[in-house]
Formats: structure tokens, C-alpha cells, sequence
């Protein structure tokens, strides 16, 4: 599929994952920021989260709110991470990052560290659809 605006608005449109919309979204309403519209998915998954492009995501009060919000689509994309590596650790996935001491994510970091799982992860989903991303996912 061709990487266009009205392509990423019909994949919102026909999914029913709140996580997946919500990031749909967030690809349309930087639409225009990018001239190579592969970079508003390249900035992402080359440089994290973590890097500050998803302004929504830096701080843990917002973090933890999407982690919140969205727990349950990220829990599945965890799952699906964890069948798809064979890779069952939260310390094995996650590398040092994580916090051993608070192995079921009851506090906030460890949630920020989810929510940024869950937001580039489905970032990574929305551009397997599309051709011109293939050689960058």
C-alpha cells in the first residue's frame, strides 16, 4: 500500500484497536510537518520514544496516563513480542531499563517504559502496511 494520508485514515477507520487509532492519529496530525513522510515513522523507531518526538509521551504524568489508558492493547503487543522472540523476561525485553523490583509495572517507571513499548510498537504495526517503509521496519 502507498504511504498516504487517506491510506493511514482508512487503517484508523477499520480498526477497532483504541491503541492502534489513537496512533493513526497521531501519524495524520504530523502530516504535515514532514515533506518525506516516511520520517514521522523513521524519527520514531530509529530514536525512540525516548528522544522526546512524541511530545506527548515525556513526561511520567502523561506516560503513565497512556500506559493506563492503553493497557490492555499493550499487554497483547507485549505478548505478542514475547511469543514472536521466544523472550518470556520483562529484564531480557526491556535490557537494564527495567526495574526488577517492580516486576508487574505497579509503578511509574515502569509504566513509562510500556507506554513507550506500546506507542512504537504499534507505530512499527501501522508501517508494515505500507511499501515505502519496509527497508526501515
Amino acid at each position: 500500500m502507498k504511504l498516504t494520508v487517506n491510506n493511514v485514515k482508512n487503517l484508523r477507520r477499520d480498526s477497532d484497536n483504541k491503541l492502534f487509532r489513537h496512533v493513526c492519529s497521531w501519524v495524520v496530525e504530523r502530516w504535515s510537518d514532514y515533506s518525506d513522510k516516511t520520517n514521522i515513522f523513521k524519527d520514531v523507531l530509529y530514536n525512540g520514544c525516548q528522544s522526546g518526538v512524541v511530545s506527548e509521551l515525556i513526561w511520567y504524568s502523561d506516560t503513565v496516563k497512556f500506559y493506563r489508558k492503553y493497557r490492555d492493547e499493550i499487554n497483547e503487543l507485549l505478548k505478542d513480542a514475547m511469543d514472536g522472540t521466544g523472550i518470556y523476561s520483562m529484564k531480557d525485553l526491556f535490557g537494564k531499563n527495567w526495574d526488577d523490583e517492580d516486576p508487574l509495572a505497579i509503578e511509574q517507571y515502569n509504566q513509562n517504559l510500556l507506554a513507550w513499548f506500546g506507542f512504537e510498537e504499534t507505530l512499527r504495526n501501522i508501517g508494515l502496511n505500507f511499501k515505502s517503509l519496509q527497508d526501515y521496519i
